[in-house]
């Protein structure tokens, strides 16, 4: 097992997948238009809800794709790698919302597990890693997950 590996994978989950995060920390309001523009699903729930933006999505993809080269990735093969995660997230949110689950609530795994697997498995030829190692990428990625929305979560949600 190349453990070096793992932690690049580790560390590229972690910046795609905590950009939108920082994007929105620091814009505040500014361009946050909702990717399902507000729609609602048949079942008269929002699609994905507001907090899944345009500019969380274009953020991943342009920061993931503008560090891909530290990671030994072409852009390309970094935006996809974002592209691949954002689907992963929004899956996620879609079936939140379908399970009544009110937008930027927290759910263990099922907010971790498509952002990490979708983009790693997807990515598998490219990244050069074998299953065990984007077996345990994905586990240290969703306890670290699992431990930051934790740390991060306002007392009252808890």
């Amino acid at each position: 097992m190349r453990f070096w590996l793992v932690q690049q994978l580790v560390l590229l989950l972690v910046i795609t997948n905590a950009t939108p995060v920082i994007i929105s920390l620091l814009a505040g309001r500014h361009w946050n238009r909702p990717l399902d523009g507000n729609r609602l699903f048949r079942d008269q729930r929002p699609l994905l809800g507001p907090s899944k933006t345009v500019r969380g999505v274009l953020g991943a993809v342009l920061v993931t794709a503008l560090i891909a080269p530290l990671f030994s990735l072409s852009a390309i093969e970094g935006a996809s790698f974002a592209l691949l995660a954002m689907t992963g997230d929004l899956c996620s949110s879609f079936i939140k919302r379908r399970l009544g689950i009110a937008s930027s609530r927290s759910v263990p795994f099922l907010d971790q597990v498509p952002e990490t697997v979708i983009p790693l498995w997807g990515m598998q030829s490219v990244l050069g890693a074998s299953i065990n190692e984007m077996l345990l990428a994905a586990a240290l990625f969703i306890v670290i997950d699992l431990l930051l929305s934790t740390l991060t979560r306002p007392a009252t949600a808890r």
